[in-house]
């Protein structure tokens, strides 16, 4: 069990990760591809894509430097390797990375090497090769670019849902309240948010506050660091759907959309621009809560709508995609970042 101690300046400093963060939802994807997670059905179709373009683009080594580093079975890898900058993106992250004091990473590398063997490499990463945290900085680039960003926008889905339903808990009662909405994943006893994990310890905040991150790709518990004074995170997982949304193929007007799927299902559509219950639609739209669930669930099959329940509530929101057409614009995509496959060739031989 993870104790996580707040003070009042504490619950003035929580805050939701504003989207997926790209390292961790890196390294937690890796983590799926290992041969004990074969079992979870919800990435069996990501997991086959993945080792795909993996092997296509000839990058077994950089996939198996991350995942020496932070491996799925250990219960401990590095803080470096998820720096605090990654809620400004990859290359804020990266540019930390490689700037990890010496000390640091010896430190933390040799409390790594005490419960699993590292590889020659990663002893030269403890001494402080920069040529090495360069590799490993290339790595995370491209397992990224490979098996990350083209899953982004269903990545994007599922942690959006997530976000909507602790920003509707944060709205309605307060911090306190947000923190309750992690049950039965964390339970919130103030001051203390107890979290399942595999090892019993006691993190004090000491008025540092912390950043909560929605995980795709997390799985079963959440994941804190383990240096207690570095600025604080908790990456949990999310719940998923049944499937991932679909990539939006065309742009749509806004104003055709009632003649595309009716008038009240467009009004429906246009009322999940903020969360809300089945009955604040109904009341909202004058409809009756029967005919409102019938909607959303009908936008929902088509992965324009998701809904989670919230005690005795099911909150609605928009997807990506719904926003998509709902707006008559597609997301905005991110540019993909190009890095040099050869950094990683003297990684994959080591």
């Amino acid at each position: 069990m993870l104790r996580i101690h707040f003070t009042a300046a504490d619950l003035a400093r929580v805050h939701l990760a504003r989207e997926p963060d790209p390292v961790w939802e890196t390294l937690l994807s890796l983590h799926q591809l290992s041969a004990s997670r074969r079992y979870l059905p919800v990435f069996a179709q990501w997991r086959r894509i993945a080792r795909h373009r993996l092997a296509a683009e000839g990058l077994a080594g950089a996939a198996r430097m991350l995942s020496t580093l932070a491996p799925a079975s250990a219960h401990y890898w590095p803080d470096f390797l998820t720096p605090d900058n990654s809620a400004d993106g990859l290359e804020a992250a990266m540019e930390e990375l490689r700037a990890t004091p010496r000390s640091r990473l010896r430190c933390e590398l040799d409390r790594m090497a005490d419960g699993h063997g590292l590889p020659r490499w990663a002893h030269g990463l403890s001494t402080g090769e920069r040529t090495v945290l360069e590799e490993v900085a290339t790595a995370f680039r491209l397992v990224h670019r490979t098996i990350v960003a083209p899953a982004w926008a269903g990545t994007e889905r599922t942690t959006e849902a997530d976000r909507a339903l602790r920003t509707r808990a944060l709205r309605d009662r307060g911090v306190h309240g947000l923190l309750n909405s992690f049950r039965p994943l964390m339970v919130w006893r103030h001051p203390v948010l107890h979290v399942r994990y595999p090892e019993d310890r006691d993190l004090h905040l000491g008025g540092r506050g912390i950043r909560l991150i929605p995980s795709h790709f997390c799985w079963n518990k959440p994941i804190a660091l383990a240096d207690p004074t570095l600025p604080q995170v908790l990456a949990y997982p999310i719940t998923h759907p049944v499937t991932w949304a679909p990539e939006a193929t065309r742009d749509r007007r806004a104003e055709a959309l009632a003649a595309l799927i009716g008038r009240t299902r467009a009004r429906v559509l246009t009322s999940l621009k903020t969360t809300a219950t089945t009955g604040e639609l109904a009341r909202y739209l004058g409809i009756s809560a029967s005919s409102a669930s019938e909607h959303v669930a009908a936008l929902r099959e088509v992965n324009l709508a998701d809904s989670t329940r919230d005690g005795s509530f099911v909150v609605h929101t928009l997807t990506p995609l719904g926003a998509a057409l709902l707006n008559g614009d597609l997301p905005v995509q991110r540019p993909v970042v190009q890095a040099d496959f050869s950094a990683l060739r003297v990684a994959a031989r080591r």
